[in-house]
């Protein structure tokens, strides 16, 4: 019998997921606070349109990155 251990790819690939969501959380609220600043410019409704679409993969990025660790703490494999 073996025992539970940590799948380090799945561990990795959810860090991964977590360092993309920290650039996106970075880059989407700065983003939002320039476009909101200038409102007064030709590109105002687009460039909003992608600081709140950037915010919201942000979020999704982090609940997939988060569930990616979890997955590889606590999913076993099935061993033959």
């Amino acid at each position: 019998m073996k025992t539970k251990s940590t799948d380090k790819d799945i561990l990795v690939k959810g860090i991964k997921q977590l360092g993309i969501a920290l650039t996106l959380l970075i880059l989407g609220p700065t983003l939002l606070h320039l476009v909101l600043t200038n409102r007064e410019r030709p590109f105002f409704y687009l460039l909003l349109t992608i600081s709140i679409i950037i915010c919201c993969i942000a979020v999704i990025f982090i609940f997939k990155g988060i569930n990616t660790i979890l997955d590889s703490i606590f999913k076993s494999k099935k061993y033959k």
